[in-house]
C-alpha cells in the first residue's frame, strides 16, 4: 500500500488552516514564519518558494530575507539576532546549504531554540532524545505523521535506518526507539562504514533510507512485508521526459514495491510532509506564546 504524503499533507494543511481561522476569529494574530536565504542555490530557491506558498495557503504570515552569497557570518548572525528579538515572528529557518565561508553549526546555535521550527538546535534535539516536548526536525516529524495516520504498527518492530545525517538518519533512529505512540522499535542505525549492510536491511520490518543514492535498495535487500520509507530524491537524466529528467528515490521502487506492505513513492511521499511539518511546528510556536 502507498504511504501517500501528498494527500496527507493536504489534509493536515486543511486542519492547520481551520486552527488559524479560529485564532483569527478569537482576535489573535496569524502565525508568522520567516526564512533566511543566503545566495541563489536553485534547490533552496524552489524549496523556500514552496514554503512561502504553503504559508499563504494555510493563512500564515511569511517573511523571506534574501541575502547575497557574499554575506559574512557576522552579518548573518546579526540577522538571526534581529529575528530572535522580533516578537512578531513566531518561528524562522535559515535555509541550508549555506556558503562555505559560513559555519552552519554556529548559525544553528545562534537561533533561539523557542523559534527553531526546523528542530535543529541542540536544545530541541536533546529534548527530543529525552521524549520531552520539542520542535522535531521537519522530515522525521513528517515520517512520524505518515506512520501514525496510516495506522502502521511500530511497537516491537525491527527498524533499520540507512544514513546517519543530523537532518534525517540520526534523529529518526532516536524517534523510532522512543517510548511513544510511533516508536518502541528495536533500531539499527547503519551508514557508510557498516559492514554487510544487506544482513541488516533484510532483517528490517521498517526500513528508512536517507542516503541520496538513486535506486540503492534493491529487492534482494528486503524481506516480504517490509514497510519502506524512502527519503532520497535525485534527478536522473531521462530523454523520454519533457524536462529531460525524472525524480527517483534511494529505493528501486519497481523492484521493492511488490515485496512491501507499505511504501512511500518518490516524488509524493516524504517530500510534501517536510514542509507541512514545518507549518505544524510554526503553529505550535505561535500557540505556545
Amino acid at each position: 500500500m502507498i504511504l501517500d504524503g501528498k494527500a496527507l499533507s493536504k489534509q493536515i494543511q486543511e486542519e492547520i488552516k481551520a486552527e488559524v481561522d479560529a485564532m483569527l476569529e478569537a482576535g489573535q494574530k496569524a502565525p508568522h514564519l520567516a526564512a533566511i536565504l543566503v545566495g541563489n542555490d536553485g534547490a533552496s530557491e524552489t524549496y523556500v518558494g514552496h514554503k512561502t506558498k504553503m504559508c499563504d495557503k494555510v493563512g500564515f504570515e511569511s517573511t523571506l530575507v534574501r541575502l547575497p552569497d557574499t554575506t559574512t557570518e557576522e552579518e548573518l548572525l546579526q540577522w538571526i539576532d534581529d529575528l530572535n528579538n522580533n516578537d512578531s515572528i513566531d518561528g524562522f529557518i535559515v535555509q541550508l546549504p549555506l556558503p562555505k565561508h559560513i559555519d552552519a553549526n554556529k548559525i544553528n546555535l545562534a537561533i533561539d531554540y523557542r523559534k527553531d521550527v526546523d528542530g535543529f538546535h541542540p536544545i530541541n534535539i536533546g529534548k527530543m532524545a529525552q521524549n520531552l516536548p520539542a520542535y522535531l526536525p521537519a522530515t522525521p516529524y513528517g515520517i512520524l505523521q505518515l506512520l501514525e495516520r496510516n495506522g502502521v504498527e511500530t511497537s516491537g518492530k525491527e527498524c533499520v535506518v540507512v544514513g546517519r545525517s543530523n537532518i534525517v538518519g540520526s534523529p529518526m533512529s532516536i524517534l523510532m526507539a522512543r517510548n511513544a505512540k510511533v516508536g518502541n522499535c528495536t533500531v539499527t542505525l547503519t551508514h557508510s562504514r557498516t559492514q554487510n549492510l544487506i544482513e541488516h536491511t533484510r532483517r528490517a520490518d521498517i526500513l528508512i533510507v536517507a542516503l541520496g543514492k538513486p535506486n540503492f535498495i534493491t529487492a534482494d535487500m528486503v524481506k516480504e512485508g517490509v514497510v519502506i520509507i524512502d527519503v532520497g530524491i535525485t534527478r536522473v537524466e531521462d530523454s523520454t521526459k519533457k524536462r529531460g529528467f525524472r525524480l527517483v528515490g534511494d529505493v528501486n521502487y519497481e523492484e521493492v514495491a511488490p515485496k512491501s506492505s507499505w511504501i512511500t513513492p518518490v516524488p509524493g511521499g516524504v517530500g510534501p510532509m517536510t514542509v507541512t511539518s514545518l507549518l505544524m511546528n510554526t503553529l505550535q510556536a505561535a500557540k505556545s506564546k
